[in-house]
């Protein structure tokens, strides 16, 4: 059986879908998967990276695009009422309802649906409170520990090489992103393509040339 961990943040779209894709992908395979919540505007602030909603014609195109993948796929999205939007009271309220850095399924699902299902503002208090009544967490969202929890789950991210939301990690190989479950399905079916040095060369390929 095949260990994957998700890292994740509510605030990716891409995140939303391959969460909601996830039991057809990998129907049928032997797998234990756990969701560790992480904060990808540090992701980004450590790679020195715009997000996609910072450049104003990948925000457009983000958005047209993960709509129609909702679409092609059967999953229900719909854009909150604005994006992005202060993740950190939703990662928080998640971890305050788990342990050690991980959430379970259905506190995950809860907060994804509440952000992009209903066209809603995800970041509105008085919503945020009732998810809160919802979820009743077993510590205080807004507890030292809890804070600590999200930054460790981020800083163990950035050290194991993750860079963007979603990153699934398994063996210590990272697939990134909704259109990579494909690739991740068939490396956990022993496809024999990832042993053949391909995945290693990658890696290895010189840099050509780098801007100043």
């Amino acid at each position: 059986m095949k260990h994957i961990t998700c890292h994740f943040d509510f605030i990716s779209p891409y995140a939303y879908l391959a969460f909601e894709q996830l039991p057809e992908a990998l129907k049928g395979l032997s797998y234990r998967l756990d969701y560790r919540p992480v904060l990808f505007a540090g992701l980004l602030k450590h790679h020195g990276q715009l997000g996609p909603a910072e450049i104003a014609p990948k925000r457009d195109w983000t958005y047209r695009q993960v709509q129609w993948l909702a679409h092609s796929h059967g999953i229900p999205l719909e854009l909150p009422a604005a994006h992005p939007f202060n993740p950190l009271g939703l990662l928080r309220l998640a971890l305050a309802c788990g342990q050690e850095g991980l959430v379970n399924r259905y506190i995950a699902q809860s907060v994804f649906r509440h952000v992009w299902r209903g066209g809603a503002d995800a970041a509105d208090a008085q919503r945020q409170e009732a998810l809160r009544a919802t979820l009743q967490p077993q510590r205080d969202p807004a507890g030292a520990d809890v804070k600590a929890e999200l930054k460790a789950n981020t800083d163990a991210a950035i050290a194991r090489g993750v860079f963007g939301v979603p990153s699934f990690e398994v063996d210590g190989r990272l697939f990134w992103g909704f259109d990579a479950l494909p690739v991740l399905r068939q490396y956990l079916e022993g496809n024999a393509w990832f042993t053949g040095g391909a995945w290693e060369q990658a890696a290895a390929l010189p840099t050509g040339k780098t801007r100043s």
